[in-house]
């Protein structure tokens, strides 16, 4: 496992949305490594140097939604995996939680611009082909959280 460490490839062209993809990342490592509750993970990432240029409101209703939500991202990704949820890298299992959050909740915002998001932050964070596994695991993910969006989408 490769991973990157969690601050690596700053970019100063992200956009707030993004930053706050990021960060909450970073509050789902820590959460799933300490197993701290969610109020001290946002106020621990919320001290981190660059948060300022976060989406904070953003930032918040990933991390809580992904942490509240877990048991059901997990059940809902869990057959389109090939191992275990336990044995996913931190940053994967992250990623996956995050991502199937989007797909579920934040109807708003694309599927795959939420795929997009998801594997930028892998390829950002993760191992060396991690992207590529949750780019598949995510594209499995959409048609069942998102079957009319992706039925249109694939008839365009």
């Amino acid at each position: 496992m490769n991973e990157k460490p969690l601050h690596a490839n700053p970019s100063k062209n992200r956009t707030p949305r993004h930053r706050a993809r990021e960060f909450a990342l970073q509050g789902l490592y820590q959460w799933l490594l300490n197993n701290e509750d969610a109020k001290t993970v946002v106020n621990n990432i919320r001290a981190a140097h660059g948060f300022d240029k976060a989406d904070g409101e953003y930032f918040a209703a990933l991390l809580y939604g992904a942490i509240e939500q877990s048991i059901e991202l997990r059940a809902a990704f869990a057959p389109l995996v090939d191992r275990g949820i336990d044995e996913l890298s931190p940053i994967e299992h992250g990623v996956l939680l995050l991502g199937a959050y989007e797909l579920k909740n934040q109807l708003d915002i694309p599927y795959r611009v939420v795929i997009n998001e998801a594997v930028e932050l892998t390829k950002s964070f993760g191992g060396i082909d991690g992207h590529k596994y949750v780019n598949g695991v995510l594209d499995k993910l959409a048609p069942r959280l998102r079957s009319d969006e992706v039925a249109s989408d694939k008839k365009r």
